[in-house]
């Protein structure tokens, strides 16, 4: 599964949604799983994911909280429901209102896109079903964290996080999840983008037209 590159592993995240299918095929294509998403990259891995383990695609939106003055170090996330992650160790010297107000305009943020993706639909339903949270790989994992926590308190029977790449060491908290499932754990391991021949951002409008085909898939 190597290309021209030897670094490479998946030439896209198409490349990688289907080689990501292939491991979960055996255990949880009976299970006729929720797929959901993580945008925006990781919408375009589910997709591949859900047309092959032939079952539902959706999208839940989580957004990590910035340090102030350093927005690319997060502190902790907070998903649509309002669930919410603060790794105390990150989060020294900040007061609970300005851990507060970071929430909040994260929320109005999740909000927008909640109802760009979704189109107002509420959260999908999952009582009842395993869940399998999708993205394109794992860097630390804090924006998944609330998310198994919006998906337990929603009664899914199992929450599975599944991407195609990740460090030897992410998050403890990712553990909440019934198991993880990841393709490939590269050493060293420095960029989620490092096993991607192509790897560039992936548009909303792009984003909506694979949940409309999904969307479309699933009525027939």
């Amino acid at each position: 599964m190597k290309f021209k590159n030897e670094a490479f592993v998946f030439k896209d995240r198409i490349d990688a949604g289907k080689e990501l299918a292939k491991l979960l095929d055996s255990n949880y294509k009976k299970l006729n799983p929720l797929i959901i998403g993580i945008p925006r990259g990781g919408v375009e891995v589910a997709y591949y994911v859900a047309e092959s383990l032939q079952t539902d695609l959706d999208v839940l939106v989580s957004k990590k909280l910035p340090y102030p003055g350093n927005k690319e170090y997060g502190f902790g996330a907070v998903a649509e429901d309002g669930s919410v992650y603060i790794a105390e160790e990150r989060s020294e010297g900040l007061s609970s209102e300005t851990v507060r107000t970071i929430i909040d305009k994260q929320l109005q943020e999740i909000q927008l896109r909640v109802e760009k993706y979704r189109q107002g639909r509420p959260v999908p339903a999952m009582e009842g079903r395993t869940v399998i949270l999708v993205d394109d790989g794992i860097a630390t994992g804090v924006t998944l964290v609330p998310l198994i926590q919006l998906c337990k308190k929603k009664k899914a029977t199992k929450v599975v996080i599944a991407v195609p790449v990740a460090g030897r060491s992410f998050d403890a908290r990712l553990e909440e999840a019934d198991a993880i499932e990841v393709v490939v754990k590269p050493e060293p391991f420095f960029a989620v983008g490092q096993v991607y021949e192509r790897f560039g951002d992936f548009p909303d409008d792009q984003l909506l037209k694979l949940l409309d085909r999904a969307n479309g898939r699933s009525a027939h």
